[in-house]
């Protein structure tokens, strides 16, 4: 039996254009005591970084796959493929490295072998939507000796800041932000710098605050004002909003805010809607506010982006813009009073009425949202994964080898631990 144990340092959360580092420990865990029968042999292990893409076929009409390319023998248990089993398709892939070959370890030894591998800037972000998901996983293959390979998947999160794509580290180090009291290695100057640059653009973005002002009407007259002192957000960061009903001439008698997620599929690639089919546009609610706010002069209300949310993005196949979705009801009546005079001459009872006609609308405000410059810290703690998640392989086994059995383990706030052991 041999375990392999494999550590994120950082944690399952990643910039696009940072480098991942993952430290892989393989160790024979007989006693020493053992005889050297009990030797254990691996002929290589091979990790790689790929970006998994599944379309919902009732949203989303795909091209048919192109035939002049055909695959390396996908059928062959001795190839490395990381995405064989996956549903979907590869759309992105790093070249895949060889972490060692013909390993031998006696009872009690163990190896460890660093994979280092810089996230592909130009990928979309990890989501995972009702039309699309957008999946990222670190794949480790290992092979014993005249068996099949056994893949064990570490699933990531991606996070893409639009404006990267084009920045280049600089050569010079007078240049580039360092702490003179840390030891970096080049690798991790640039990432230092990369994270630094992202959240500095960021932060430049989402701190300019100035009151944006909408009036808000019906086909009668004037609702209310809605007042917002800024449209970009950090995830993690809660929406602030006013409402001025005050000045209103149209009685409102209840509203509601709700923070949504529309993802929407390109006009080339929707599938032509029926009758009663499946609508290309789907909208997420994160966070709602509802409010009875007759007789209301001035309310406000906050809402929470969530850390595990995606920020906005946009591909060839699918988009992902976020909005403040308003919902209002008001009377028809003109100047509704439901409240007795202050000052009577005599007691008299007074009832409010049974009935009040009443109309709806709706109205949205687009808005914008980033990633949060702590990514790896603050969002690792918030993975939407399982803490653990155990699988047995029941692939049958040639003659002379045993059944694989394997365990991957993710902690939220410790590092990634993957496990499996080959027995």
């Amino acid at each position: 039996m041999i375990e392999v144990v494999a550590e994120l340092s950082r944690g399952p959360v990643f910039l696009a254009g940072e480098a991942l580092e993952c430290v892989v420990t393989v160790t024979n865990p007989l006693p020493p005591t053992a005889t050297s029968a009990s030797s254990e042999a691996l002929a290589w292990a091979s990790a790689q970084i790929h970006c998994q893409f599944h379309a919902s076929e009732s949203r989303v009409a795909l091209p048919p796959p192109d035939s002049s390319q055909p695959e390396v023998q996908p059928e062959s248990q001795t190839v490395f493929l990381p995405h064989r089993g996956e549903r979907g398709q590869c759309i992105l892939s790093t070249p895949p490295k060889i972490l060692f070959c013909d390993l031998r370890l006696d009872p009690g030894e163990s190896k460890s072998y660093s994979y280092s591998e810089v996230l592909p800037i130009e990928g979309p972000p990890s989501f995972r939507g009702q039309s699309v998901k957008y999946v990222y996983k670190l794949t480790i293959g290992c092979q014993r000796v005249n068996s099949p390979i056994t893949l064990l998947r570490v699933p990531l999160r991606v996070l893409v800041l639009t404006g990267l794509q084009d920045v280049r580290f600089p050569q010079d180090e007078a240049v580039a932000p360092s702490s003179p009291f840390l030891e970096e290695d080049e690798g991790g100057k640039k990432d230092s710098w990369l994270a630094e640059l992202a959240g500095e653009r960021l932060m430049a973005a989402t701190s300019c605050r100035s009151l944006h002002l909408y009036n808000i009407s019906d086909g009668r007259g004037k609702v209310g004002t809605f007042g917002i002192f800024k449209s970009v957000y950090r995830l993690g960061e809660d929406v602030v909003g006013t409402l001025n009903l005050g000045e209103g001439t149209v009685a409102c008698l209840q509203f509601s805010v709700s923070l949504q997620t529309e993802e929407r599929v390109q006009p080339e690639y929707q599938r032509r809607r029926r009758t009663g089919g499946v609508p290309s546009v789907s909208h997420v609610t994160h966070a709602r506010h509802q409010e009875s706010c007759l007789h209301t002069t001035r309310t406000s209300f906050s809402l929470p982006i969530p850390l595990s949310s995606t920020p906005g993005f946009c591909t060839a196949i699918v988009s992902l813009k976020w909005r403040l979705h308003f919902e209002f009801v008001t009377s028809r009546e003109p100047g509704l009073v439901l409240l007795p005079p202050l000052e009577q001459p005599e007691p008299v009872t007074w009832t409010g009425p049974e009935q009040v006609p009443v109309d709806t609308f709706s109205w949205d405000l687009p808005i914008k949202s980033g990633y949060t410059p702590a990514v790896p810290p603050c969002c690792s703690s918030h993975s939407p994964w399982p803490s653990v998640v155990t699988h047995v392989s029941q692939q049958p086994t040639p003659t002379g080898c045993r059944q694989v059995q394997w365990k991957q383990s993710l902690r939220s706030h410790d590092s990634p631990r993957v496990k499996y052991f080959p027995s």
